[in-house]
């Protein structure tokens, strides 16, 4: 027979029951290693996170990616936030999602690269000299013809924009300064074209070209000739002659095409 001592005792009558031992708080703690945007929203942060991911290459194309529940064990956040994220990243053509499969990584071809984030998001990839001879093709094929228009088509309004984005790029005294500058001396000529097409996209490419215009201010010593060639442009925008304008803008895009393969070198 057991002893007394090994006996269970009886709870006293009116005692309390002890009770459960308590659980933690759930505190959503955010991952360290992850960038965080100030003053976004979690599912946008994590949307950032992911994205930035899926453009370097971190999940090629057709990957599956983790389902809500891994997602939100990895980063530490409610499945809300999760389906969200997937819901912006699906917004911008990354992702594909389907019932029972999950999401998964869609072809690069279907990436909406004229999304403010997404180019953000390829200008950080590591492939960045891809990145940069991107966006040069892309202003080789818009820009001269852009500036053309804006010497015919111009208001006064928007010439005084165009000529005051000039010259505070020549009076800039820092790298941003200057960058903020350049980028509305580009998108102003883009406004003055008068084509309704260009005026959306000049908004959508201003995060790539702020990206370009800091790797190309950086590298470059001769801030004088850039300054010069950018000169050249708004004084023919200004005279109103549509083939010099267009051969300015060239000898610039030529100018940072070599200050790329320098670089590159």
């Amino acid at each position: 027979m057991p002893d007394d001592k090994s006996r269970k005792r009886p709870a006293r009558a009116g005692a309390p029951a002890s009770p459960p031992p308590a659980s933690p708080p759930a505190v959503a703690v955010r991952r360290p290693d992850v960038a965080w945007n100030p003053g976004s929203s979690v599912h946008a942060s994590l949307a950032s996170e992911i994205g930035l991911r899926i453009v370097r290459g971190d999940y090629p194309p057709g990957t599956i990616l983790p389902n809500e529940a891994k997602w939100s064990e990895t980063f530490n956040v409610s499945r809300s936030a999760v389906r969200e994220a997937i819901k912006m990243l699906m917004a911008k053509s990354l992702l594909a999602s389907r019932p029972k499969i999950g999401s998964w990584v869609e072809p690069k071809e279907r990436w909406n690269l004229l999304d403010r984030d997404v180019l953000a998001w390829y200008a950080t990839a590591p492939d960045r000299e891809l990145f940069l001879r991107t966006v040069q093709e892309f202003r080789h094929i818009i820009e001269p013809e852009a500036s053309a228009y804006a010497a015919m088509r111009r208001s006064e309004e928007q010439m005084l924009e165009i000529s005051q984005a000039c010259r505070e790029m020549g009076q800039a005294t820092n790298l941003p300064e200057r960058t903020r500058a350049d980028t509305r001396f580009h998108l102003a000529i883009l406004r003055a074209s008068g084509n309704d097409l260009l005026v959306p996209l000049g908004v959508l490419i201003e995060s790539a070209l702020d990206h370009l215009f800091v790797f190309v201010t950086r590298e470059t010593s001769d801030q004088r000739l850039a300054q010069k060639l950018h000169e050249a442009i708004e004084r023919n925008i200004r005279l109103q002659r549509p083939e010099a304008a267009r051969n300015a803008v060239r000898r610039l895009l030529a100018n940072t095409d070599e200050v790329i393969g320098r670089s590159r070198r």
